[in-house]
């Protein structure tokens, strides 16, 4: 049997501390006086480290079958790291926390998606169901928090993440590992599947949508409250955007069916190239906000939930933890850390629109990637891989 609530409940927790720390840390390090440029450093720190360590922890977890025991280390020592941010605020020790929570963080999300897939045995549709819980943490660590940060000291917001990590440790105890497939798995290497035009294009196109989010997750809520929004209209604009996200995850079985994993892919980076140019140059206009946020339902949950599925699908049993790393080191790690540092060097430089511009252009670029390099024939685009 699929432990549904089990899985769920650690996606719950996985994004209820991105909810609280995504959004609200950028904050906390602002007020305890870093510059745009360190804050951007640092919090490119969880890409960097998204782009080094899950390959080896794919590597490690395919070679020894041991994803569950990987996956409790790296909540464990992800907590530990956390702590860090308790004893000292000075610059090097924060860069210090940051990058060994990092390292280790970086290799939960690729281990639990390949889980969720064995358990599912086959039944991709049904992953949304389950990732949505996901989504609903993330609303409530980000509606919540923004609530109680416009009456709490922004610092409080350490001792809640530490709580989130704790959640997220107590989750990763209760999973069980996945037993083998029974359907037989043909071989092919991995660097014969990477050689694969359209999958060179996904993962092309994953850096550049990645890329375009740079700036929207490092100063997103400094960008609101900057033009005099509230802390917690700012938890609200978070909010609208996952409740987006968590429509899609749920429609995603029905979606599949009328609609091709590319076209999916093509959709959501098309509406990526329309979300940036708004939240740059319409920033004085809260519907346009309201408009652009609920983009992230395709800029992020179509587009997320297609390209795990694709990639489910092309590498095969034998490479599933090292197929969701790399997507997870090209998308997530390396794509964040360039969109995120770039928008660090010019958000003060040029300014928060023509930043948020250089973020449709990467998606513009994503798009041509992935129309370019995956043709629909013979790419296995269909919904049903």
């Amino acid at each position: 049997m699929i432990p549904y609530w089990r899985l769920s409940g650690y996606y719950f927790f996985y994004f209820a501390f991105i909810g609280a720390f995504s959004p609200y840390f950028s904050l906390y390090l602002q007020s305890i006086g870093n510059t745009a440029t360190q804050i951007a450093v640092l919090m490119s720190l969880m890409s960097v480290m998204r782009m080094l360590a899950p390959a080896l922890w794919g590597w490690l977890a395919d070679r020894l079958g041991a994803r569950t025991t990987i996956l409790r280390l790296s909540a464990l020592l992800s907590l530990i790291g956390f702590a860090g941010f308790l004893v000292s605020d000075a610059y090097g020790a924060l860069f210090a926390s940051m990058a060994f929570l990092a390292f280790f963080w970086s290799a939960a999300l690729p281990l639990v998606e390949t889980l969720t897939f064995a358990h599912l045995q086959g039944q991709a549709g049904r992953y949304g169901n389950i990732r949505v819980w996901g989504s609903v943490g993330f609303i409530v660590a980000v509606l919540g928090l923004g609530y109680l940060l416009d009456d709490l000291p922004v610092a409080a917001l350490l001792w809640i993440s530490l709580a989130l990590l704790g959640g997220i440790l107590f989750c990763a105890l209760t999973i069980p590992e996945a037993h083998a497939s029974s359907v037989p798995d043909v071989h092919v290497a991995l660097t014969e599947i990477l050689r694969r035009p359209h999958v060179r294009a996904l993962l092309a196109a994953c850096f550049f949508m990645s890329a375009a989010h740079g700036a929207l997750y490092v100063f997103y809520s400094l960008h609101l409250v900057a033009h005099g929004y509230s802390k917690s209209l700012v938890g609200w604009m978070w909010t609208l955007g996952v409740v987006a996200e968590i429509v899609v995850f749920m429609g995603m079985p029905q979606l599949l069916r009328v609609s091709s994993l590319r076209g999916i892919l093509i959709f959501s980076l098309a509406a990526a190239v329309l979300r940036f140019l708004l939240i740059g140059w319409g920033a004085e206009s809260l519907v346009l906000l309201l408009f652009a946020q609920v983009l992230h339902g395709a800029t992020f949950g179509a587009y997320h939930a297609a390209a795990v599925a694709a990639v489910n699908g092309w590498f095969g049993t034998r490479h599933q933890a090292r197929g969701q790393a790399l997507y997870g080191s090209i998308s997530f790690g390396a794509g964040g850390m360039i969109g995120g540092l770039i928008s660090g060097y010019t958000w003060e430089s040029i300014g928060p629109a023509w930043t948020y511009s250089l973020g449709s252009l990467f998606a513009l670029l994503g798009l041509l990637v992935l129309v370019g390099g995956w043709q629909e024939r013979g790419s296995s685009g269909r919904a049903d891989i």
